[in-house]
């Protein structure tokens, strides 16, 4: 509830089930998810950061 813009809980549960259920019948192909997840990797592995949040600079 904290940070929707829901009237309550009954409506924010309402919406988020009418999401999941718009989601998964319009679920994207696995080839296109996992090219999308190579893709992602190799950007991350030319910055040569494998996880967590990006370092900070030294002043």
């Amino acid at each position: 509830m904290g940070g929707s813009n829901h009237p309550n809980h009954t409506v924010l549960a309402r919406k988020l089930q009418d999401y999941l259920r718009w989601r998964n019948a319009n679920a994207r192909h696995p080839d296109v998810l996992s090219a999308q997840r190579r893709e992602r990797a190799r950007v991350r592995s030319e910055r040569q950061q494998r996880w967590g949040r990006p370092r900070l600079k030294a002043a």
